[in-house]
């Protein structure tokens, strides 16, 4: 079984715990909580697609946006010698320090099998 779930373009986490034998799950890639949760793998995936919709109902009744999951962009803390030999490395090679750092991710998770 795949460790997320996908619907509506959501992402939600698959956990199990033994001690409670249920699934469980939240939505990721957006700052607000949203859980679900099953007995079993059709109602975990059953109760992960309402807490999307639920979501979506919520939002639209606060008269507010849903959170876009995964936008592109996130903050990264370096430090400031790495942040420093990344720069210098960016202006070397005439290319941006947002394109490096997205390179060196590609290339991480590609080596990584992700």
């Amino acid at each position: 079984m795949s460790e997320f779930l996908e619907y509506k373009g959501y992402s939600g986490s698959v956990r199990f715990s033994a001690d409670d034998e249920v699934f469980h799950g939240k939505l990721e890639g957006i700052r607000d909580l949203v859980t679900y949760e099953g007995t079993d793998v059709i109602s975990l995936k059953r109760n992960f697609e309402d807490a999307v919709e639920d979501y979506l109902k919520t939002c639209q009744k606060k008269n507010r946006e849903p959170q876009a999951p995964y936008k592109g962009s996130f903050n990264v803390r370096v430090g400031p010698d790495l942040h420093k030999r990344a720069a210098a490395f960016a202006v070397e090679h005439h290319k941006k320090l947002n394109t490096i750092v997205t390179e060196a991710l590609e290339h991480y998770l590609e080596t990584a099998n992700c």
